[in-house]
């Protein structure tokens, strides 16, 4: 992110490159950078902005734009998506691209055009030429997602700009629930800013009367209410969820999921390993991995073993239609709840 961010900057403070190459799948760090630069741009009274698919345009047609002159104004900008070329197994194209074409130009691109790649991959393929020649001849972001340490850095960064502080419960919350979505995860702290003034501290209590439920949320929920044996809390969590659509099956599967992680939790703990340790063997999100700790303290081995029989079982019955699949989820959530 301090990449993103040092690039960020300089397009600010004007200092735009001729060629960039946006790498990776996180979708906010893309927006983002888009954002900069059309601000930068159209500063310069630029509204010369398109943008190609290079899965229906051919990278030479591109290329060709950026180096028409711009009619109405002094600069222009090309964000060219799917790069497709660029990877192991090159995608599916309606076109074919002379990559040769693009080599030349990142040789001498023309100084009236802003030229973007957006490849949205896991991975391109660094032996290949052109990837090797765009790495040394462009500017290159990376816009992967980010690891642990980095994220709540820039979670610091965020609750810093909007002048909150947060607990570190609060945090943990925050990154179990939306370190796949940046994009999400600002909006939410946003919202947590906007609930307790400038200058207030977000406690969990907070966070979870204010934070908008993802199915992982709900899930924990439910997982709370079978804990403290309390149906009905779970019914009305399920029915909160049955008004937005989600599906029984899918209830089921998040309910095992957690309950797996729990008994995964459990057996390890049972066997004397460390908290780190256990983190490093099951591999989810370590306030997930707290969390299941604390609740392991709930259930011998046998009930989570019989709990997680009981969801594969009704899980069975409703897809083959042996009971209705409402029915059947309350009926699971009463015998969850009712036994020790």
């Amino acid at each position: 992110m301090s990449n993103f961010n040092q690039i960020v900057n300089n397009i600010k403070k004007n200092d735009v490159k001729d060629v960039y190459l946006l790498s990776g799948p996180e979708y906010f760090i893309v927006e983002q950078f888009k954002l900069a630069l059309i601000d930068v741009v159209k500063g310069e009274e630029t509204e010369d902005i398109t943008t190609y698919d290079l899965l229906e345009t051919s990278i030479q047609d591109v290329v060709a734009d950026a180096e028409t002159f711009p009619f109405f104004s002094e600069k222009k900008v090309i964000f060219a998506y799917h790069p497709g070329f660029l990877k192991t197994t090159p995608e599916k194209s309606l076109v074919t691209h002379d990559i040769t074409v693009l080599e030349r130009y990142l040789e001498q691109p023309v100084p009236f055009t802003v030229l973007v790649l957006i490849a949205p991959y896991e991975k391109v393929d660094r032996r290949k030429s052109i990837t090797k020649k765009l790495h040394k001849q462009a500017t290159v972001i990376d816009c992967q997602p980010l690891k642990e340490k980095a994220l709540r850095s820039w979670m610091h960064d965020i609750a810093r700009s909007l002048e909150i502080d947060l607990t570190d419960e609060t945090y943990m919350l925050l990154e179990s629930e939306f370190a796949s979505n940046l994009y999400m995860l600002q909006k939410e702290m946003e919202k947590l800013a906007l609930h307790v003034g400038k200058g207030k501290t977000v406690t969990k209590a907070i966070a979870d009367d204010v934070i908008s439920p993802s199915n992982t949320y709900n899930a924990l929920q439910l997982v709370d209410a079978v804990l403290t044996r309390n149906l009905h809390h779970a019914i009305k969590i399920f029915k909160d969820l049955e008004k937005v659509n989600e599906e029984p099956i899918g209830m089921i599967a998040l309910l095992a999921y957690q309950f797996r992680v729990i008994f995964q939790v459990k057996l390890l703990k049972d066997k004397g390993y460390p908290l780190q340790q256990i983190q490093s063997e099951v591999k989810v999100h370590p306030y997930v991995v707290k969390l299941a700790v604390e609740r392991s303290k709930y259930f011998n081995q046998a009930r989570l073993s019989q709990i997680i029989n009981e969801l594969t079982n009704v899980d069975t019955k409703i897809k083959r239609g042996i009971m209705d699949k409402s029915i059947a989820f309350e009926l699971l959530l009463y015998e969850l709840t009712a036994k020790k």
